[in-house]
């Protein structure tokens, strides 16, 4: 099995930085695709941003030019910079990573546990 655990959640004032960490460990023969989702109160999960394999990222119109996405594949590790925090952001964040357990194994996409992420002054 894989398991992901993120850390970085915290409270932070409006226009305030915070940098969200996810490792994934466990049996991995490889990471195709790394992503960050959020789920506020009463709304459904949304996707945040995104890195392929070839380190292509993508964003969501509401997080673009404030969220950089990255990923460290030496550590199984996928990180998000979010910037210039609005309360909008807030919300639990995480982390989701296709992984192909092992070679000649589907992928299947893996999920942690959420870290909180709360903007208010």
């Amino acid at each position: 099995q894989v398991q992901l655990v993120e850390s970085g959640g915290d409270l932070v004032q409006p226009g305030g930085s915070l940098r969200l960490s996810c490792a994934a460990s466990g049996s991995i023969f490889s990471i195709i695709n790394m992503g960050w989702y959020r789920q506020a109160p009463g709304k459904e999960r949304e996707l945040v941003a995104r890195i392929g394999s070839d380190n292509t990222p993508y964003y969501a119109d509401a997080v673009k030019g404030r969220f950089t996405i990255s990923r460290e594949n030496a550590k199984n590790a996928v990180y998000l910079r979010m910037n210039d925090l609005k309360a909008d952001d807030t919300a639990v964040y995480y982390c989701s990573m296709f992984v192909r357990p092992r070679s000649m194994v589907p992928p299947a996409w893996f999920w942690g546990q959420g870290t909180q992420v709360t903007v208010s002054s």
